[in-house]
């Protein structure tokens, strides 16, 4: 696999310390790193053993300057790649100027940011915040005020239906729709007014919507977090005809599966169908800052008046101007494509070259991807060979490793990185 000079990229690392104020950390070993955050930390999560130090294009590199094909993207959220030029330069030249005003006052920003969302995705309103989970707690506000001020639905009566194995994130409301127990076991008591049906189940849906109190269904087009999880073809259409026939809004969840990831806009345009409700997060700033959004029209946005729902630093000028920038970088750079391209490829080359009695299913859309690890193998041991092999990715679900690279990938990467696969696979027949 072709590198950089370690050397030269153990220099380029240090003197980055050296100009933001760390040039104190010289010499300390990676297990120095990872036992200093285990010992002042919270252990809410369990990283692959690297520790982490520069980030460009699809390449992350360690403190010891080894280079890596980054095959996570932060979940998603650096589809862009990493410390993309044009979305960095819209940071800088906004911070030099005014980072945050909050809410209480205008700015000169937030309005072009919102004229620009609003057109590209087609809705009359953006409500801006700041997390992904934020993103999915402001539909389902909405979608509650909506169901009590349009649908007329009696007062604390509103019931939101989610699909079996969603993510919505961590917050006591989203840990309330989960069917994990990592996720949910001992948090309660839980939020009241949810529902959980099948996922892919036009059925169980349908069956749902009948409740006259139901106010809306959310839904992830792919679900991430269970394993990238592809429905049936015709599922999201079906849903849309669903919440139609029975007034209940359709919400789609696309903090991962949208802005060019799964080879579109938006995953939902893979069937043509326009939800009522679109949550976007992740790669809405191009993974420099926390940016989310909710995009809705006047029917169901306006139901919020002054008071009733905000953000601090929901809508900033730094937020807006970053995420003016990483939209540019979508749609200009044809990334949407560009995922659609190689994703097709490089779920052919793995389903051609993978051995079965290993991976044992290659599924997704675009390039958000997955393998599947037989139960005698470990996939955690696979991604931990991967990381020898200078790729990163990380399991979910015990036997389930995501492959979804930055959509900036090019052809002779995507190649580069099939044969690593190939060999940390293979080299399990040894």
């Amino acid at each position: 696999m072709p590198s950089s000079s370690p050397a030269n990229d153990s220099q380029i690392i240090r003197a980055a310390r050296f100009t933001a104020g760390h040039d104190d950390e010289d010499g300390l070993s990676q297990e120095d790193y990872i036992q200093r955050e285990l010992k002042y930390n919270c252990h809410n999560y369990h990283p692959i053993p690297v520790v982490l130090a520069r980030g460009e294009g699809v390449h992350l590199w360690d403190t010891d300057g080894r280079r890596y094909y980054d095959f996570l993207s932060a979940y998603s959220a650096v589809n862009q790649g990493h410390s993309h030029p044009k979305i960095l330069k819209a940071l800088v030249d906004q911070a030099s100027v005014l980072t945050l005003t909050s809410r209480a006052f205008y700015n000169d920003v937030l309005g072009e940011y919102a004229e620009k969302i609003t057109a590209l995705f087609g809705y009359d309103k953006v409500l801006p915040m700041n997390t992904g989970v934020e993103a999915n707690e402001t539909a389902c506000k909405l979608a509650r005020r909506w169901g009590y001020r349009v649908k007329k639905i009696p007062d604390n009566e509103a019931v939101i239906v989610f699909a079996e194995g969603n993510f919505c994130g961590r917050t006591m409301a989203a840990i309330s729709a989960s069917t994990d127990p990592v996720s949910y076991a001992g948090f309660g008591p839980y939020m009241p007014g949810f529902h959980i049906i099948p996922y892919n189940n036009l059925t169980a849906l349908e069956e749902a919507c009948q409740h006259p109190n139901v106010c809306a269904f959310i839904v992830e087009p792919i679900q991430g977090e269970a394993g990238i999880i592809v429905p049936d073809e015709g599922y999201l259409k079906g849903v849309r005809e669903i919440c139609t026939k029975y007034n209940v809004l359709f919400i789609a969840d696309e903090i991962q599966t949208g802005l060019g990831r799964t080879g579109r806009r938006l995953c939902c345009d893979h069937e043509g169908v326009r939800p009522d409700i679109i949550t976007l997060g992740k790669a809405l700033s191009g993974g420099i800052m926390p940016v989310s959004a909710v995009l809705a029209d006047n029917e169901v946005m306006l139901t919020i008046k002054p008071g009733e729902h905000g953000s601090t630093y929901g809508g900033n000028p730094l937020a807006c101007r970053v995420a003016l920038a990483a939209l540019d970088v979508l749609e200009n750079e044809h990334l949407a494509a560009r995922a659609d391209k190689l994703g097709h490829r490089l779920r052919e080359e793995l389903k051609a070259n993978l051995p079965s009695d290993i991976v044992t299913c290659v599924r997704g859309k675009g390039l958000m991807n997955a393998i599947v690890i037989a139960p005698q193998y470990d996939a955690w041991d696979v991604c931990i060979r991967l990381k020898d092999n200078g790729l990163l990715a990380k399991p979910t679900h015990g036997d389930i490793i995501r492959l979804a690279p930055p959509l900036i990938m090019t052809d002779e990467e995507l190649s580069e990185c099939v044969e690593i696969i190939k060999k940390t696979i293979f080299s399990y027949k040894k």
